[in-house]
């Protein structure tokens, strides 16, 4: 990687050299259209890369000589070109153009015409990915494209879960292609599939796209069909993000660029649990004190009985909250505690679990240096960003070099260069799932009478585990189920870092003037340590290797990832005659792929306590788990497109793999793709029509199969040097063939009105067959799975996109977007006498699986069972009748469908703009509901019954309503407690079965509630953005040294304006993946404010 860097580097100083010997005069002016002054108007000398763009006061200056060309650019007008004479000043005024020339970039980084295009496409400009500064452009892309689903956690520095027009693949990576100038890059998820799976002890540490800058992003364009993204091969499947990033600008000099943000975060109480405040720890009356609710002994050691808080247990089921009543609790029990072998009142706590949470801040702070003259440009970019996470001891840093650049060496070759170096490091990420979880101990296993900041003072007053939990009230004792928290924290913490390399080398030869060719070399590296401790006394839990039980350990993993690819390409661009035009590719490209992992981790707990070293295991180290991957695909590619007079378009492309992952004889697959387009405007004329066109496309892409799927291999087990040796449970397969998505799509696009109102629609349909799966066999066989081609997906939707201007005056301009989009799945088959194939199990005994006839990803359980529509409940009990299978399809992870609706109002040098996110439908099942509900947590377990009582009050029924078993028939005593469940019995009549509610298990889980009745609907709307930005005018600048500038307030998720998830973020989950629609311990969600200042030189 340093030989690489090296070279790249040197390129760069002699671009700069030679670039920054170009001279020229200053020429300025404005541009204006009939209703005043036009912002963002690209102004661009003919035949160079040199250009600029008009500020919102239409004004612009360029440095040319006397006989360039300007030629001035904006969507929706016609280009204009004017020739430098003597004079240093040109206005022009524009007028409006029927017919759009908007250029996009599009497969392998060429730019087209997007009228020409007979596929979808959607763009998204750098500057709305940095209005808030999160650190991870892609959660920025939320609700600001029609078609792709961003689905992100709370956790620091995690996954985002990025798809676009539904999961096509079965059991592969359903997750977009990410590609920078041309290039792809990796956004592997290095989280352990357990982690996926919501075992506890796991961390989420995030996937890799999240290391690139924002701020070296000129444009997103999202190549949503298969037809756009065919070029790009056996990766195509699933849609490309495409990323263009910023070159060297016009300057009087060099330009110089400082941003400079700081965001503060707020917890949004309506995703944190809303406490019961009436009641204690407990797990009902089952106690030897007073009233069953407390424990008897003798902690102050003079021989008498005292009144104990039951600190064995992790509910609060216990007595009700009585400040005049004294009780000891857990804090009585250390001498180095203000309140040891002291009473204290009964009270809920004053500083409850909130108050564990840290506010986050985020600073952020880039410099760049950018020029462009005739000969070529540069840009180079310094950004760090800094983050204190929501958790104590939390915080992620993030160094990121980048330098770009291009130099025309004569008029036959070019030369451009990227280079991106990223430093990451982050501390304290929280640990997911459901065991060994603060949140999760905090939204389901907690007391409301323990007090955080005693808790706090505890820990840092002594370094020890004094836990709220103890097994005994002896001084010392270790935790029966949980540790302290802040113990939690500060000892038992991770830490990672990662070094990554991407860059690229590219020459270009002019043949002639209609056709090039270039030589590309591209490159993304990285390595990454993960390390992984627990401190000697916590609560032994799963961990390490092994993950057997222990209350120490150390772990580290070591990770190498390079992909490196090889590119020629011929690109012909031709007037074939004066109206038909031919664009050309024919190319070739050789990847290879190299990934190696090892962790390793003690056994045994540590020897020397706070040592952190693999040889500080207790006991022999077990054999670490390896990896070692290398994959090879090589391709060859072609595409021509044919344009009659600017109005009809056909595309075709086809493209041959060879792939290693596949046995020889079914290694190489070819599959094409074909486009056309029709700009119907181009045969009217009508006033209110200024563009229109249809398009369609069919395409199909193959996926090669993953590293590891063809071969039986054999493992070699412990002790090293024996013959003993393992196969996997998994059967192999060498006769695999590549997977094969076919798609078709449809769209109409138009603007309307001098193109203040546009539309673009369109509808698809893609199936994907021949899916690589495991799938379950028969355990005689030897294996649990077995590898082989079977199934199909099929997802077909509408997106559509609206852009509106509904009012623009000389100085003020109100633009509006939305997007919306509906995708349906369905399984349509698996294996031949396989309906179901299940694709994680979790805790709470819920699945996430792909069943014949049904979505992709329904959420299996149990279920009520009905009576005519009626909840069935048992007369005898009380409680619901629960189906007695737990294959029922309870619910759907995917959304109906998906909207964004954005504004932007400027009124001279002010903006104002908010994004509003919209999802409709889903589900998602809650564990901290299921559990939380159960140990008498929430509020939902504490309000008043339809008798007037406390619902928890003793259930107390007449005597002469007694049968002879002691159970309640009908009757109860004006102040019983209890419930009666609303459905009917099993002979159709009206249930009146009051249960009793004070005790573990009255709601929740041990209610006898089905799965089902913790399978919440998904759906929110939320203010997901808003900025107030104020552009510095030229008047305010002058006589400064600066050029331009802004100062922006800014604010991310400011209001969940509606949802249905109770006490949380609906769009909380584990991590990216195909496993989503679960919610266990997740952070709350923040309310982000901030501001943003930017200053130009």
């Amino acid at each position: 990687m340093k030989t690489k860097f090296n070279g790249i580097l040197t390129l760069f100083l002699a671009l700069i050299v030679q670039i920054s010997f170009a001279q020229d005069r200053t020429i300025s002016g404005t541009v204006t259209d009939e209703t005043g002054p036009l912002p963002g108007v690209s102004i661009l000398k003919k035949g160079t890369t040199l250009g600029v763009e008009t500020d919102f006061n239409g004004k612009y200056s360029i440095k040319a000589k006397t006989g360039d060309v300007l030629v001035f650019n904006f969507v929706g007008m016609k280009s204009v070109e004017k020739t430098v004479d003597t004079s240093i000043a040109i206005n022009i005024t524009m007028v409006s153009d029927n017919v759009l020339d908007e250029i996009v970039v599009t497969a392998l980084g060429i730019s087209r015409d997007k009228k020409s295009l007979g596929y979808s496409t959607q763009e998204v400009k750098g500057e709305a990915l940095t209005t808030n500064k999160s650190g991870n452009f892609v959660n920025a892309l939320s609700g600001k494209a029609s078609g792709i689903q961003i689905r992100k956690n709370n956790n620091m520095g995690g996954s985002t879960n990025v798809v676009i027009r539904g999961n096509a693949s079965l059991t592969g990576s359903n997750q977009a292609l990410f590609v920078i100038d041309g290039v792809p890059i990796s956004n592997a998820n290095s989280n352990s599939t357990s982690q996926g799976n919501a075992v506890g002890g796991y961390y989420d540490y995030g996937n890799a796209a999240s290391d690139i800058n924002p701020e070296d992003i000129e444009s997103i364009n999202i190549l949503k069909g298969a037809a756009a993204s065919a070029l790009y091969g056996s990766r195509a499947a699933n849609g490309v993000i495409m990323i263009t990033t910023k070159k060297g600008k016009d300057s009087q000099g060099i330009g110089v660029t400082i941003n400079s943000g700081m965001t503060f975060g707020k917890i949004d109480k309506s995703t944190f649990a809303n406490y019961q405040t009436k009641y204690g720890a407990g797990y009902g009356p089952y106690y030897s004190g007073p009233g069953s609710h407390w424990n008897i002994e003798d902690v102050t050691g003079d021989g008498n009985d005292d009144q104990v808080a039951v600190y064995t247990e992790d509910g609060s089921y216990g007595a009700a909250f009585d400040p005049s009543l004294l009780v000891y609790q857990w804090d009585s029990f250390d001498p180095e505690s203000p309140n040891y072998r002291t009473a204290t009142p009964w009270v809920n706590a004053k500083n409850g679990p909130i108050t564990f949470y840290e506010s986050p801040v985020t600073i952020t702070n880039s410099i760049s240096l950018d020029q462009s003259t005739e000969k070529g440009n540069y840009r180079i970019n310094y950004t760090q960003f800094d983050q204190s996470g929501l958790m104590p001891n939390s915080s992620q840093k993030k160094h990121n070099f980048s330098m770009s650049g291009s130099l025309k060496m004569n008029d036959k070759f070019t030369a451009t260069a990227y280079a991106n170096y990223i430093k990451t490091s982050a501390k304290g990420r929280n640990s997911t799932g459901y065991g060994d979880n603060i949140n999760s101990m905090f939204r389901q296993w907690w007391q409301t009478n323990v007090d955080l900041k005693q808790q706090k003072d505890s820990y840092f007053a002594t370094g020890r585990n004094v836990t709220w939990n103890p097994k005994t009230s002896k001084a010392g004792s270790v935790p029966i189920f949980w540790d302290n928290p802040y113990w939690a924290r500060y000892e038992n913490y991770q830490s990672d870092s990662r070094d990554r390399f991407v860059g690229n080398v590219s020459l270009n030869y002019e043949i002639n003037d209609w056709l090039n060719v270039t030589g590309r070399i591209a490159t993304d590296t990285y390595n990454e340590i993960q390390e992984e401790r627990r401190a000697n006394g916590s609560v032994a839990s799963a961990f390490g290797v092994s993950r057997g039980n222990v209350d120490s350990g150390y772990g580290r993993r070591n990770i190498s990832n390079t992909e490196t690819n090889y590119d020629l390409m011929f690109n012909l661009d031709k007037d074939l005659t004066e109206k038909i035009n031919l664009k050309a590719i024919v190319g070739t490209n050789i990847r290879r792929n190299t990934f190696k992992s090892i962790y390793s981790s003690t056994a045994g707990g540590l020897s020397v306590p706070k040592l952190y070293s693999l040889q500080n295991s207790g006991g022999p180290l077990p054999l670490a788990i390896e990896r070692d991957e290398r994959i090879g695909v090589d391709g060859i590619y072609g595409s021509a497109s044919f344009g009659y007079n600017d109005t009809f378009f056909i595309d075709a492309t086809v493209r041959r793999d060879h792939s290693s992952t596949l046995p020889k004889d079914n290694s190489s697959f070819i599959y094409p793709s074909f486009a056309g387009s029709f700009v119907f405007s181009k045969l009217t004329n009508f006033d209110w029509l200024s563009f229109g066109k249809l398009r369609a496309n069919y395409a199909e892409v193959g996926n090669s199969a993953p590293f590891d799927f063809l071969y039986d291999t054999y493992d070699v087990n412990i002790p090293p040097g024996t013959s003993s040796t393992s196969v996997d449970n998994t059967k192999k397969n060498p006769n695999l063939k590549p997977e094969r998505t076919k798609s078709f799509e449809i769209g109409l696009d138009m603007k309307l009105l001098k193109n203040r109102l546009g539309f673009d629609i369109a509808y698809y349909k893609t199936n994907s067959v021949d899916q690589i799966v495991r799938v379950p066999v028969s355990t005689a066989s030897g294996y649990l799975n077995k590898v082989l081609n079977a199934g199909e997906i099929e997802n077909k939707g509408i997106e559509l996109s609206l852009t509106g201007t509904p009012i623009k005056t000389d100085n003020f301009t109100w633009n509006t977007n939305v997007n919306w989009s509906k995708n349906k799945s369905k399984v349509l088959s698996l294996e031949d006498g396989i309906t179901n194939l299940q694709l994680g199990s979790f805790q709470g005994g819920v699945t996430i699986n792909a069943t014949v006839g049904q979505p992709y990803g329904v959420i299996q359980g149990t279920d009520y069972t009905y009576l005519d529509g009626e909840k069935v409940v048992d007369a005898a009990t009380g409680q619901y009748v629960k189906s007695t299978t737990s294959d029922k399809v309870i619910g759907d992870t995917n959304p109906d469908w998906l909207m964004g609706i954005s504004n932007n109002f400027k009124y001279k040098n002010f903006s104002l703009s908010f994004l509003i996110d919209i999802q409709k439908g889903g589900s998602i099942f809650s564990l901290d509901q299921y559990y939380g509900l159960a140990t008498g947590l929430y509020a939902e377990t504490a309000y008043t019954n339809d008798l007037g009582n406390p619902v928890r009050n003793p259930l107390v029924f007449n005597q002469y309503d007694t049968d002879g078993a002691g159970i309640p028939s009908a009757g109860y005593v004006a102040t019983s407690g209890g419930f009666i469940n609303s459905g009917v019995n099993a002979d159709g009549s009206v249930n009146t079965t009051r249960i009793r509610a004070d005790r573990f298990g009255a709601f929740g889980y041990r209610r006898g509630l089905p799965n089902s009745a913790f399978v919440y609907d998904a759906s929110y709307v939320k203010l997901r953005e808003v900025a107030i930005t104020y552009n510095f005018t030229k008047e305010l600048l002058n006589n400064t040294f600066l050029t331009g500038g802004s100062i922006s307030f800014t604010g991310s998720n400011l209001w969940i304006i509606h949802k249905n998830l109770p006490h949380a973020d609906p769009e909380s989950g584990l991590s990216a993946g195909n496993l989503q629609g679960y919610s266990v311990g997740s952070l709350p969600t923040t309310r982000d404010f901030g501001f943003n200042v930017k200053l130009q030189f």
